[in-house]
Order: structure tokens, then C-alpha cells, then sequence
């Protein structure tokens, strides 16, 4: 027990103490769970031959992540996607894939070996690249659209490659293959003839296809009305693991019942539920998983031939960068989503560890083989982010340079810039124009653009946080800048430079919470538009209504209740501290009793009034009479 906890105790320090370093540095997480294990594995030997048990248990993790993406793939997502998914990526899948195999025949690999070798390779980090793309806010574009396509496309991939491995087993590996990995599992279609296995296997499915739809809903709203969110978990965990069990005992990966079974509960009313009970298991597993394949990598085998690896690593990269930008030429992509779409998506993915595991167990890798892949897959992984290093600093500029002519076109000097022209800054924008003021809009999302340019409204590609697009807005003589981008970060960036260089400029802003309201605040916006508010105050109008008051003094109540909370937002944000919780702040606690009370008493006003009014009306009230 002892050893047990000791052990537990150094994976967390180290990934507690790595990750957090990582971030920081711009690597990321997973580069940080990865550097995390080698500290722990071959740098120092905290750890050692518990690692590759660890590992088969974290390995879950990646089930779990293929259960959520299952989640979020309703059916009419996945068509809707389908030109992206089906184009780009089955285009990189099958190219990569058709690449590397031929390189690997050439170098004298069997053709069913290159296969697999190929398959491995034409993966990509969903996790690294999504994380990434998020935290540098380049999800919304359009290169970053088109990598989580094909993304997408790799994740359901890996069903059908799942399926396709074992048949590429060599007689040769079968007698040293280790099957079982060290751990006894029952089978359904052990000793079973061919077709017997083949309709096992098809049973097994539609159990996990049927029973989902019709069985999970009656099981799940049995288990809510307990009301009790640890049964639930226990419940989605139950999911995950009964679906991994019978999908190994009928010999096919836990990860394809898993996905199955998220796409038949993505339209269930207990998704979001599920997504929300599962996602810590799975992050905390998935980081487990990284941290056993860094502190798995066999460094021995690395120095002795680092040269070769190293060659080996660099040459998948540039061949995946070259398929995917000649995918981005045909698909017509712009100059910057080009270089962005074949530099995040170069590097072997991490279901890479999974599949090179399951060739060896399957007989189809040799297992020297399979540890040089592993270190191949690992090295690019951690040369992702440098990937990323070259796209900011190197790619953009010359990027932006070549087309430059876009930001350029931004002349005309409107008295109000909107940044951001999605549903929020639409309104805005229609409201202006049909007032007869003069916008200049801009907006990252090229599609969206092409879309508005359509209907004959007039709005610039770029990033509206840079600097020198702002100064091309003509920000310095603008009356009014509208911040309705979708980018907590880059909104509050935005609004501390234009108030820093333009203390005039009067700055509207939208926000999603209150944390975000006084940050707001503290960067110099003016007025603070929170997402939901507005809609919120209208609902309790009607709320006031429907429980008899009436239309004016429930205007009136609503009215009082708004300017109260603009007064409160302003007091509240002098006291708020950006590196203290709300609930560790007593300044603030204080203030918001105070304010409560005082909203309180102003409510209770209006109550007196109402109750008054009431009484008065009372006696001529003929239902009052009557009774």
C-alpha cells in the first residue's frame, strides 16, 4: 500500500509541477506530462518496471477521450462536416499513408509492415494540436477548422484501422507475440469458427448500437431521480468500462465500442451530463498515459541512434507538412491558413502509442521496430511545439507581408470600429448602419466574411488584437470601438491597448462572466455587455408579470434592478483580485453583502407600492366582490 501511494505521489508531483512549467513555456500540456515522465523515467529512475502496467491502465484515458468524441458527433454535425471530412481529410489520411508505405517497401519493409508503418504515421495529436489552436486562438479561422476536420476524420479513422491491423499479422511474430499483454481476459470468440466470430463480433455491436438508444435514456432517468451526482458518475463510468470489457472480449478495441456508443448518446438529453462526469477521468488518465510514455521511452535506444531517429522524425514531419500543403493548394485555402493547416498537423499522434501497442500484440511490427516508431512518435510530439514557434514568428509575418494588400484595404476612417462580427457584433453593426453611421468591421473568420459580402456588408479579414490593424482601422480617430470578439484574452489585450493609446475612445465590450466584466473594467472599457444579462433581466420581467404585477411597474422594478447592478459591477471591480478566489476575497464578500442588502431594500420599495396599489384596486375587482 505504501509502495502504491509512493508511487502515486511522484506521477502527480511530477505532473503538477511539469505541466504547469510547460504551459507557461508555450509547449502545452501534453509536451508537459511527456517531459514529466522522462524526469521521472529515464532522467532520474523514480520510477520504472510499474510503468508499463500503469500505462495499459491509462490507457483508458484515450478510450474515454474517443467516448466524448463520440459525444459530440451527432449525426447531423458529421453531415454537415462531410465535404472537410471526406475531402481533406481522407486525402491526408490515404496520402500520408500511401507515402509512407512506399518509402517503408523501399527500405525493404514487407508491404504489410509498411502498411501498418503507414497507418501509424498518418495520425496526428488531436490533443496537442486542439489545445494548441485554443490557446493561441486560432481555432476559429479557417486553417483552424480545417485541422479539426481532418482531426475528426484521423479519430474515426482509427475504428476502421483497428479492425484492419490484426489481419496484416505476420505467421513469424505469431508464436512471440504477447496477445494478452500480461493479462489474463476472457474471450467470447475464442475457438469459435471464422463466421461464428464474425457474427459475435457483429452481436457485440448492435448491442452497444441498440442498446444505447433504447436502453440508456429509461436507465438514465431511473438513476437521475436519485439526485445524487456521484451515482450518476458511477454510472458513466459503469458505460465506458461494461462497453471497453465487451468489446475486448469479442477481440476488437474498447475504443470502437466507446465511440459507437457516444455517437448513439450524442443526441440524448443526458449528453452534456456525461461529457461533464467523464471529462476529468478522462484528462487525469490521458496525462497518466503521457506521462508513462515519456517515462517509457527507451533512451538507450535513442543515443545509440539518435542520428537516425532524428532523420527518421524530421523526414515524417516534412512529408506530412508536404501532403497537407498540397491538400491546402487544391482546397484553395488562404496563404496563412496553408502553412498553419501543414504545421499543426506534422507531428504522429498519440493514438500512435495505441496502435503500435496493438501491431506488436497483433503479430504485424516486429518489437525492435516497434520501440524506434515509438521514439519517432514521441519526438515529433515534442517538436509540435516548434512547429508553432516558426508559424508566429517566422510564417505570419512573411505571410501577412504577401497579403498584406487585405489589411491595406482598410482605408476608410469610420467613427466606429467593431472587432468581431459574429452574432453579437451583427446587431451592433445593422444598428449603426441603419442609423447612418459609418463602421469599419473586422473579423477573422474568412468564411463568414465571403458569406456577409454576399448580402452587401462590408467587412475586413484580420485580426482585430493586432496593433498595427487597429492603427489601420483608424482607431486614433474613431469616436467608438466595439470589442465583440470571441477571445477572452485577445478582448481584454485589445481593450488595454486602445485605451492606453486613446484614453478618448470610448469602448464598448462584451463579456461572458463577471470575472471577465472586471477585468474588463480594469482595462478601460466604458460599458460591459454580459452574454446573457440582458435576456436574463427580460425573463424576469415576464417572471414579474406572470405573478401579477404589472407591465410598467415590472418595467420599473427591472429598470432599478439594472442600474443598481452597473453601480455594483464598478464598486465591485475596484475590489476584485485577479489571483484570488471570489470566495478568498473578503473585501469583496463584505461589498457584496452590502450591495445585496441594499438592492434588497430597493425591491422591497417597490413591493410596498405594489401592495398598496393592489389594495386599492381590490374593492372594484368584480371576482373580489363577488366572492
Amino acid at each position: 500500500m505504501t509502495s502504491l501511494l509512493l508511487q502515486a505521489f511522484i506521477y502527480l508531483c511530477a505532473a503538477v509541477i511539469a505541466v504547469p512549467i510547460a504551459k507557461r513555456l508555450g509547449l502545452g500540456s501534453v509536451l508537459g506530462y511527456l517531459i514529466a515522465g522522462i524526469i521521472i523515467g529515464p532522467a532520474t529512475g523514480l520510477v520504472g518496471s510499474e510503468t508499463q502496467d500503469i500505462q495499459h491502465f491509462a490507457e483508458f484515458g484515450v478510450v474515454m477521450m474517443l467516448f466524448l468524441v463520440g459525444l459530440e458527433l451527432d449525426p447531423k454535425t458529421l453531415w454537415a462536416m462531410r465535404h472537410k471530412l471526406l475531402g481533406l481529410g481522407s486525402f491526408q489520411v490515404m496520402g500520408t499513408a500511401a507515402l509512407v508505405m512506399a518509402i517503408g517497401m523501399w527500405f525493404g519493409l514487407s508491404w504489410s509492415v509498411a502498411l501498418a508503418v503507414g497507418l501509424v504515421f498518418s495520425l496526428s495529436s488531436t490533443a496537442i494540436v486542439l489545445q494548441t489552436l485554443n490557446e493561441k486562438n486560432l481555432m476559429k479561422g479557417d486553417g483552424g477548422q480545417n485541422s479539426f476536420s481532418v482531426l475528426l476524420f484521423q479519430d474515426i479513422a482509427v475504428i476502421p484501422m483497428l479492425a484492419l491491423i490484426p489481419l496484416l499479422a505476420l505467421p513469424e511474430l505469431m508464436q512471440t507475440a504477447d496477445h494478452t499483454d500480461g493479462h489474463a481476459t476472457y474471450s467470447l470468440v475464442e475457438g469459435l469458427a471464422g463466421w461464428q466470430v464474425t457474427l459475435v463480433t457483429f452481436a457485440a455491436i448492435a448491442i452497444v448500437v441498440v442498446g444505447g438508444h433504447y436502453l440508456s435514456r429509461p436507465i438514465f432517468r431511473f438513476i437521475a431521480t436519485a439526485k445524487l451526482r456521484e451515482v450518476f458518475t458511477a454510472a458513466a463510468l459503469l458505460l465506458v468500462i461494461g462497453i471497453a470489457i465487451l468489446m475486448t472480449m469479442v477481440g476488437l478495441s474498447p475504443a470502437l465500442g466507446t465511440f459507437l456508443a457516444g455517437v448513439v448518446l450524442a443526441n440524448s438529453e443526458f449528453r452534456h451530463e456525461l461529457e461533464s462526469d467523464i471529462e476529468p477521468f478522462k484528462g487525469l488518465l490521458l496525462g497518466l498515459f503521457f506521462i508513462t510514455v515519456g517515462a517509457g521511452i527507451n533512451f538507450g535506444l535513442l543515443f545509440d541512434d539518435f542520428l537516425l531517429i532524428l532523420g527518421l522524425t524530421v523526414g515524417l514531419m516534412a512529408l506530412k507538412s508536404l501532403v497537407l500543403l498540397i491538400i491546402a493548394f487544391v482546397a484553395k485555402m488562404r496563404l496563412t491558413d496553408k502553412w498553419l493547416f501543414a504545421l499543426c498537423l506534422a507531428q504522429a499522434g498519440e493514438f500512435g502509442f495505441v496502435l503500435l501497442s496493438f501491431t506488436v500484440q497483433n503479430a504485424v511490427i516486429p518489437p525492435d521496430l516497434a520501440d524506434t516508431l515509438l521514439l519517432v512518435v514521441a519526438m515529433s510530439m515534442m517538436l509540435t511545439p516548434i512547429l508553432f514557434i516558426l508559424f508566429d514568428k517566422i510564417v505570419l509575418p512573411i505571410a501577412n507581408k504577401k497579403q498584406g494588400k487585405q489589411d491595406d484595404e482598410i482605408t476608410e476612417q469610420g467613427l466606429i470600429i467593431i472587432a468581431g462580427h459574429g452574432r453579437f457584433g451583427q446587431i451592433i453593426n445593422r444598428t449603426m448602419l441603419a442609423n447612418g453611421h459609418k463602421t469599419v468591421v473586422i473579423d477573422q473568420n474568412a468564411e463568414n466574411i465571403d458569406g456577409m459580402r454576399r448580402f452587401g456588408v462590408q467587412v475586413f479579414y484580420g485580426d482585430a488584437t493586432r496593433p498595427d490593424l487597429l492603427e489601420a482601422a483608424g482607431i486614433r480617430e474613431a469616436k467608438l470601438l466595439v470589442v465583440a470578439i470571441d477571445d477572452p484574452e485577445g478582448a481584454i489585450k485589445m481593450v488595454k491597448h486602445a485605451h492606453h493609446e486613446c484614453p478618448n475612445l470610448h469602448i464598448i465590450a462584451r463579456a461572458k462572466d463577471r470575472s471577465e466584466v472586471y477585468k474588463l473594467y480594469r482595462a478601460g472599457a466604458h460599458d460591459i455587455i454580459r452574454e446573457t444579462f440582458d435576456s436574463s433581466v427580460r425573463a424576469s420581467r415576464y417572471a414579474l408579470e406572470a405573478l401579477g404585477m404589472p407591465h410598467n411597474k415590472a418595467q420599473k422594478n427591472m429598470d432599478k434592478f439594472v442600474a443598481h447592478d452597473r453601480n455594483s459591477v464598478r464598486e465591485m471591480a475596484a475590489v476584485w483580485k485577479d489571483d484570488v478566489s471570489n470566495f478568498d476575497n473578503p473585501e469583496l464578500i463584505a461589498l457584496a453583502k452590502n450591495l445585496s442588502s441594499q438592492l434588497n431594500e430597493l425591491m422591497a420599495e417597490d413591493q410596498g407600492e405594489l401592495h398598496e396599489d393592489l389594495q386599492d384596486a381590490s374593492p372594484t375587482t368584480p371576482d373580489k366582490a363577488s366572492s
